[in-house]
């Protein structure tokens, strides 16, 4: 090990191009993605066209930056986040996530240490979603440029024949649906910045979501739209479809699925679950016809066992999410204004 990486922080020389960055690209990003279109270390990752063309005849192409903080919080960490969410992202278009780039801004000091922990789980992620990370680059900037590190990743899909999922195909009488507790990563990272002393800590559902897309597509090939429920949380996700479809939303509050301990954290903070960040949650836009049948397609699989019919696509009012309350009453859903939780992803 050289001298930069003896001393177990990063330093300047990292990112300068020379032994000490290639030293760190070796034992660090190789040994932990280790596939064998990174492994050449060429300034791009070499994929034949045969081995995208007998999944679909269409590629899904995305990008995402990750700033959380902390960098490690109840159920996963900057790196599981930034594996998962370009994976999920992937998924919401019906595509087999294959291929992920990694960049990763890194602040000049950062332990060696937390580095390869960050790489080692990133590695874990993408083996555990069937993904290989085939290029990357790295920079590093001067003390307090940035906070420790950010990452950034590109992901590549493709999208099998047949599937056609768009937030502009929302039809009245469609019926929505969450694959499960809204709001615990919102809540995970509350508990972890010690914002709280939760007596049950809530863990963030970080998880890849293309296992469960294919099981619900299976059941219902024509599904209308889907979207993961990341910042801004479901509330903005209905808000984004019947915006782009021109339909209305009604929503059930005693439908909706949310942990007493998320509740909790939501009533203390002033925060609506409606509205808190989710890493492993999508929405589905599906024909009435179909919602039995996707159901339990999300319920068998562990991605979706809390799985639930949330409301329905009316025609009218025309762009506005509406909820039902366990009062009896009726409130508009709005667009989040501001942001409830910075650098929650």
């Amino acid at each position: 090990m050289n001298s930069h990486q003896g001393s177990r922080h990063i330093t300047l020389a990292h990112g300068g191009g020379g032994k000490a960055m290639r030293d760190l690209i070796e034992t660090l990003f190789v040994r932990h993605f280790h596939n064998p279109w990174l492994t050449p270390l060429e300034d791009q990752a070499r994929i034949g066209l045969g081995e995208l063309s007998p999944g679909g005849n269409r590629l899904a192409f995305t990008t995402d930056s990750f700033v959380v903080d902390p960098l490690f919080f109840p159920g996963g960490d900057i790196g599981t986040l930034a594996v998962n969410g370009t994976v999920n992202d992937l998924a919401m278009s019906g595509a087999q996530p294959l291929y992920l780039s990694c960049g990763m801004i890194l602040e000049e000091g950062l332990s060696i240490t937390l580095l390869e922990e960050v790489v080692e789980s990133m590695g874990r992620a993408a083996d555990a979603a069937g993904v290989s990370i085939v290029t990357g680059d790295i920079k590093v900037v001067p003390r307090g440029a940035v906070d420790k590190l950010f990452i950034n990743t590109t992901g590549l899909g493709v999208i099998p024949e047949g599937v056609h999922i768009a937030s502009h195909r929302a039809q009245p009488g469609d019926a929505i649906l969450v694959n499960g507790f809204m709001g615990d990563h919102g809540a995970a990272i509350v508990d972890a910045r010690g914002d709280l002393a939760l007596d049950n800590p809530v863990e963030s559902d970080c998880q890849p979501l293309h296992g469960l897309v294919a099981a619900m597509l299976a059941a219902c090939p024509d599904i209308h739209c889907l979207r993961d429920a990341t910042r801004g949380g479901v509330a903005t996700v209905l808000n984004e479809f019947v915006q782009a479809a021109q339909v209305g939303m009604r929503l059930e509050e005693a439908s909706l699925p949310v942990r007493e301990t998320v509740r909790g954290v939501c009533e203390i903070l002033g925060l609506d679950p409606l509205y808190l960040a989710n890493e492993g949650k999508l929405v589905a836009i599906v024909p009435a016809e179909a919602a039995e049948a996707v159901l339990a397609a999300m319920r068998s699989h562990p991605a979706g066992r809390e799985g639930a019919i949330i409301g329905e696509v009316t025609a009218v009012p025309e762009g506005r999410v509406v909820l039902a309350t366990a009062l009896g009453g009726e409130r508009i859903v709005d667009m989040l204004v501001g942001e409830q939780l910075p650098r929650i992803c």
